[in-house]
């Protein structure tokens, strides 16, 4: 059974991995190039300062050390089609977040098993040993890196038929989503709406706080008004999906949802309560006839 549920866990992340993918052209990183610093500060604020808040909320909102672990999986994982879809709803720069998923799904690999556990040997210290990195590497390539690559490949030898299948792998990926978030919070409601109280706040601040993070540093870097509202919702959302499998694989659970994932299931309630009302407010702040020539720090009032 254990193996069962970890390979369905595998293959249905794989799937919307594989949709991400799809859904990518080679332009898409050659974009990457041309938007460097766009790029850089984006990648920065994803996989520097997003860990470090989480990092501060844990002791902020006093995570207990397992819930703690949990949290900083969840920072650790990109945003995927959620940011993009959220992006595109607020009227960011859909072509930016779909660069930016692409390049840290890609380097998700290098980045994720890596902190994953040192999260978890800080946290959980000799309870942790059990996890192995080459096992969490493995896990990581398999969800991550190899279904996206593949997907960007069959989209560029392939793309007649990739085009055609685009929008029903896409539909897929999304049932598959719903699956995983309602799924592990059904499967476990009780225990998920008893540890809200101890991880609710901070998993509502974490979103808010890199939301308004991503504003600022972007009007501060001189970045458009749609650039940095792009750069505040990459920054703000992850992969609870992609999260909730590590924290099963690596804790090994195959009935009840381990405590390890609690947070990821939680953000996936918290984070529609921050994302839908940041799309509202966001929508209707653009920028001007001309992007470029938008000064910094000028907002709407």
């Amino acid at each position: 059974m254990e193996s069962f549920v970890n390979i369905a866990l595998l293959i249905a992340q794989s799937v919307i991995m594989f949709s991400l993918g799809i859904g990518l052209e080679i332009k898409d990183f050659k974009r990457v190039l041309e938007r460097k610093k766009v790029v850089a500060i984006a990648l920065i604020a994803q996989v520097l300062f997003l860990p470090l808040l989480a990092f501060l909320t844990v002791h902020l909102f006093d995570f207990s050390p397992v819930f703690a672990a949990g949290l900083m999986i969840l920072s650790f994982c990109p945003g995927g089609v959620t940011s993009n879809i959220i992006s595109k709803l607020a009227k960011g720069d859909v072509a930016l977040s779909v660069s930016l998923t692409a390049v840290t799904s890609i380097l998700a690999f290098v980045s994720v098993p890596f902190l994953v556990a040192l999260a978890i040997t800080h946290f959980l210290g000799n309870a942790g040993s059990q996890y192995s990195f080459s096992e969490i590497a493995l896990v990581t390539f398999l969800i991550t890196t190899t279904p996206v690559s593949l997907g960007v490949l069959f989209r560029h030898f392939k793309s007649a038929i990739a085009i055609r299948i685009e929008t029903g792998l896409e539909r897929l990926a999304y049932v598959l989503w719903t699956i995983f978030v309602i799924g592990a919070v059904v499967s476990a409601y009780d225990k998920v709406m008893s540890d809200f109280a101890h991880v609710g706040m901070g998993l509502l601040f974490l979103p808010i706080a890199m939301t308004c993070f991503g504003l600022i540093i972007g009007r501060m870097s001189n970045l458009t008004r749609t650039e940095s509202k792009t750069l505040a919702i990459e920054a703000s959302i992850q992969n609870s999906p992609m999260a909730l499998t590590l924290a099963v694989l690596i804790s090994g659970a195959t009935t009840a949802l381990p405590d390890l994932a609690i947070p990821a299931a939680v953000y996936s309630l918290t984070m529609y309560a921050v994302a839908f009302p940041s799309v509202i407010l966001l929508r209707r702040w653009g920028d001007s006839s001309d992007p470029n020539q938008t000064p910094a720090f000028e907002l709407d009032r």
